[in-house]
């Protein structure tokens, strides 16, 4: 991937390292869908119930010391750089995408921490990987999931990596569209989101699609992909699709539970937004099956 040729972002911002603590998941008061869908899959991969820990979640409040913010910058230079190219030309794409419509594109910003940090929508460790906050409209990155992909998840990539920045600016799209405070929304009348036709899901692969769609204009513009750089997007999403989780972690598939979608889902749903690069192709919410 010649991602160098990609303009670079100035909303990139830097919180440090986060100290103390011992937990996996602390979070408090003020979670934001975002952060419930984290948990929810963190769980999930744990083994454990998501529901309890939630309900544990929403009774505990806690916070992080700003003295025990570490001034270190996070990740290498050269990581730091592709992370404001990758985040400069979603902010190129959809500014043109909202223009074209008729909107204005609100760009969002990217917070690399290390180890744990503070956001609108509680606190949040590493272990929750990158998400999204509606609450102050901020993606969250620790740079050391890269890793964790390639170890883990055999998802190693520049345009994996690329991928993952992507979905969560489509989430960011979704709040700026409303598609996020209907979901939300949704979940404070009791309805129930989880499942693999709930909500959550469909946001989610709704996501895929956006970042699809995000990969086709870079493309189209830059030219920047190379051989193999696509095939490392699918298999980020394929891994981590909530079928194939549950086998990993718990040996059987429990549809009822899904919060991403399958697999296939995924990869489907990202190759959609990428064929032709239209966000009216990516109404995953109108369509009776995933």
């Amino acid at each position: 991937m010649r991602w160098q040729r990609a303009r670079r972002s100035d909303n990139v911002e830097d919180a440090g390292s986060a100290g103390g603590g011992g937990m996996r998941l602390r979070g408090g008061r003020g979670l934001g869908l975002g952060g419930i869908a984290i948990v929810v899959v963190v769980a999930l991969l744990m083994g454990e119930d998501p529901l309890q820990i939630l309900g544990q979640m929403t009774q505990q409040g806690t916070s992080v010391n700003p003295q025990q913010q570490s001034a270190m910058p996070t990740g290498t230079p050269e990581e730091r750089e592709f992370v404001r190219a990758v985040l400069g030309d979603t902010e190129d794409t959809w500014r043109a995408i909202f223009q074209a419509a008729g909107r204005q594109y609100q760009d969002p910003k990217l917070v690399l921490f290390n180890g744990g940090v503070q956001s609108a929508c509680g606190f949040a460790d590493s272990a929750v990987g990158p998400f999204y906050c509606p609450g102050d409209q901020k993606v969250y990155l620790d740079l050391d999931f890269f890793e964790e992909m390639a170890s883990r998840f055999q998802a190693a990539g520049d345009f994996a990596q690329a991928y993952v920045i992507a979905h969560e600016v489509g989430h960011h799209v979704q709040t700026l569209l409303g598609v996020s405070a209907k979901v939300n929304a949704a979940r404070q009348r009791g309805e129930r989101v989880e499942g693999d036709n709930g909500l959550l899901v469909r946001q989610e692969l709704q996501a895929d699609c956006l970042a699809g769609v995000w990969a086709f204009h870079a493309q189209k513009r830059l030219d920047w992909l190379e051989p193999g750089d696509l095939e490392e997007a699918l298999n980020a999403a394929n891994a981590i699709g909530d079928d194939r989780l549950q086998r990993q972690t718990r040996g059987q598939v429990m549809p009822d539970s899904f919060t991403h979608g399958t697999s296939e889902q995924r990869v489907r749903w990202f190759k959609t937004g990428f064929e032709k690069g239209e966000v009216g192709r990516c109404d995953t919410f109108s369509v009776a099956k995933l």
